[in-house]
């Protein structure tokens, strides 16, 4: 089982300024790099100080530049957003440009409060998405490509420059319904998945999903993925524990305002709202703890043959406390599921 670390803003406090936001991520994903993690991931949300990255192409590019080896996925980028006659040649420009370490995931887009501003309706995403995507795949695939469909019509257009390979970077799909991940791994999509709040069911649906699909691909989908989205932190001491798990609490009060909620944003600043759920049963669903208590919980997943999980630990904590989380879990969780031994930073 490989790990990822998701570079997703948590931007509580403008005076911080968004430079240093990005400047912080940028140190997380070079230390990733020298640690042995398989991957950085890169969000994409707008108009939000939760998620907060509106160019993950470009942050990919940064990220290569700075780093030797490790994987830059996009996860995931939002195409309804996007026109995908600029966007497709946008791919091909941050996959050479990153040297072919890019991964590109994608998703319909979740929160409502900025699809809506963005022009796009709510109930119209999967759809916008689906056609969106079979463009996409067309315009990375052929040359001369013609479109007359629901959202996009438009004369014969070939992309420029071409790939680095037919069909562009890999591509990793965003999913949490059981038969939907299931579909799209029969495509031949890399999944990415999460449980969130649900139940332990619910992940064995998902990887049941998935595992059906590679079953039924044989050779064909021997090398697909499935990766797993979870926030996480390595705590020094149960006081330290339950100030990160609080810490989360807060984030997810805002998280959940615009995927679940009203949407209530005050210039760029999601408020926080109460949650249902309350913090013991938060803090059953994080990967936050003691690297022993950490690599107990993440026990299940490697049983459950799931290839990498993709860490968030950027919830509003101290950067150099995330640093330090980011490197203690590099050199004292992840052996226990690569087979590596420990790679020591500088």
């Amino acid at each position: 089982m490989e790990f990822s670390i998701q570079l997703s803003a948590d931007y509580p406090d403008k005076a911080y300024g968004g430079d240093r936001v990005y400047a912080d991520m940028l140190e997380q994903a070079k230390l990733a790099d020298r640690l042995g993690f398989d991957a950085v991931s890169v969000t994409e949300h707008h108009l939000i100080n939760c998620l907060m990255m509106p160019a993950p192409l470009q942050f990919a590019v940064k990220i290569a530049a700075h780093t030797q080896r490790i994987k830059i996925m996009t996860s995931i980028v939002v195409l309804p957003l996007h026109d995908m006659r600029t966007y497709a040649g946008e791919v091909v420009v941050a996959d050479i440009f990153t040297e072919g370490r890019l991964m590109l995931g994608v998703g319909r887009g979740a929160f409502k409060y900025e699809m809506e501003r963005l022009g796009v309706p709510m109930d119209e995403t999967q759809a916008r998405f689906n056609e969106s995507l079979d463009v996409l795949q067309a315009l990375l695939s052929r040359e001369e490509v013609s479109w007359d469909g629901e959202f996009y019509q438009f004369e014969p257009i070939t992309i420029m420059p071409r790939p680095l390979r037919s069909g562009g970077p890999q591509m990793m799909m965003a999913v949490m319904n059981p038969e939907g991940i299931y579909s799209r791994t029969k495509r031949g999509f890399h999944i990415q998945t999460t449980p969130l709040a649900g139940n332990h069911q619910l992940l064995l649906d998902q990887v049941g999903g998935f595992n059906r699909a590679k079953d039924e691909m044989g050779d064909t989908g021997r090398d697909l993925t499935l990766s797993l989205s979870r926030v996480g932190f390595v705590a020094h001491s149960q006081a330290d524990r339950q100030a990160k798990i609080e810490a989360a609490h807060r984030y997810y009060s805002r998280f959940d305002n615009v995927f679940t909620g009203p949407g209530l944003v005050d210039g760029g600043m999601i408020r926080e709202l109460p949650r249902k759920q309350t913090m013991d049963e938060l803090a059953e669903s994080l990967l936050i703890g003691t690297p022993q208590e950490i690599v107990d919980k993440l026990a299940p997943y490697a049983d459950l043959g799931i290839d990498r999980v993709i860490v968030n630990v950027n919830f509003g904590c101290d950067a150099q406390e995330t640093l330090e989380a980011i490197q203690c879990f590099g050199e004292e969780v992840m052996p226990h599921f690569t087979g590596r031994p420990a790679v020591a930073a500088e």
